[in-house]
C-alpha cells in the first residue's frame, strides 16, 4: 500500500503588496502586509497577521511567523526565525490566543541565523549573525549571542 499525503504547493496569497515590490520565488507568503520597495528572498514563509515596513530587504530561507510587525528599511539575514509560541506549557500552544507578538523598529539588521523571540527592538539595532534575542532592546546599538547583550 502506498502512503498518502497532501501536497500544499507553494504560493503567494491574500497579500497587499505596496509598489516595486520583488517576490523571488518559491515562497510561501499569505495573508500579509509588504511595503513599498521591499524584496523577499526565495525559500521564505511570511505568515499572516505580519507586517513588513518599505524598502525592506528579507534573505532567504528565513521564517516570519504570525504576529510580527519589521518597520522600515530594514535587513533581515538568511535563514532568520522569528518566534511566537513560547511553549509555555511545555508543547505548543495550539491556540493561537497564547502567541505573543514581535515588533522590530525601523533601520534594523538581523544577522543570518538570528533567533527572534517576541520581543520590542527599538529603531537603529544590529543583531549579530546567530544571535537569539530573548529580551526587549530599548537602546541603539549592535547585539550578539546567545542570549544577545549589546556588544557597542
Amino acid at each position: 500500500m502506498l502512503p498518502t499525503f497532501n501536497l500544499i504547493e507553494s504560493s503567494v496569497r491574500d497579500v497587499q503588496f505596496g509598489k516595486n515590490v520583488t517576490i523571488v520565488g518559491p515562497v510561501n507568503i499569505y495573508g500579509c502586509i509588504i511595503g513599498h520597495d521591499s524584496r523577499v528572498g526565495p525559500f521564505t514563509e511570511i505568515q499572516s497577521n505580519v507586517t513588513i515596513g518599505e524598502r525592506c530587504k528579507i534573505q532567504s530561507h528565513s521564517f516570519i511567523c504570525s504576529l510580527v510587525t519589521i518597520g522600515n528599511d530594514c535587513f533581515i539575514g538568511h535563514g532568520v526565525m522569528f518566534i511566537n509560541d513560547l511553549f509555555s506549557e511545555g508543547r505548543p500552544a495550539g491556540d493561537a490566543s497564547k502567541w505573543q507578538a514581535t515588533f522590530i523598529g525601523n533601520h534594523v539588521s538581523i544577522g543570518s541565523n538570528a533567533t527572534i523571540l517576541p520581543v520590542t527592538i527599538c529603531d537603529n539595532v544590529v543583531i549579530g549573525a546567530g544571535a537569539v534575542v530573548t529580551k526587549d532592546i530599548n537602546e541603539p546599538g549592535f547585539y550578539a549571542g546567545n542570549p544577545a547583550k549589546k556588544i557597542r
